[in-house]
């Protein structure tokens, strides 16, 4: 089960102190925005979660599929065009592969838990708590 992430004020105008379990983070807002500039925004921690899905989904499954996959860079970027999300994600494939088990890394790239979340339906319940 994934642990919980718990967000509360931290610095400054905007800065947020975020946790997980044991691990500690913030966000903030640029400068340019009204924030501290003191950690990635919101959009880009969900431009991460993309990207650090994405890679780690290829190093899983050609470590399985014994493939010569030596990194995977993944950059995200994230724009809002007429009320929609566009996320454009460029994958480079370093090692000795052939055009289709490049293919194949591809199509597992789609495959990836976040990019499936993002690309599905998404329910988000919202409560008052105590």
């Amino acid at each position: 089960m994934m642990r919980k992430v718990e967000s509360q004020f931290g610095e400054g105008p905007l800065q947020q102190k975020l946790s997980t379990g044991d691990l500690h983070f913030l966000s903030d807002a640029e400068v340019s925005k009204g924030g501290g500039g003191t950690g990635p925004s919101p959009h880009e921690y969900l431009g991460a979660a993309l990207a650090a899905c994405t890679s780690m989904t290829l190093k899983m499954y050609a470590s399985r599929k014994a493939m010569s996959l030596e990194n995977a860079i993944v950059i995200v970027d994230i724009e809002r065009v007429d009320d929609v999300e566009k996320f454009t994600r460029d994958i480079q494939l370093i090692g000795n592969l052939s055009a289709e088990e490049k293919d194949r890394l591809i199509e597992i790239a789609n495959k990836c838990p976040i990019h499936k979340a993002l690309a599905g339906q998404i329910q988000i319940k919202t409560q008052l708590v105590n």
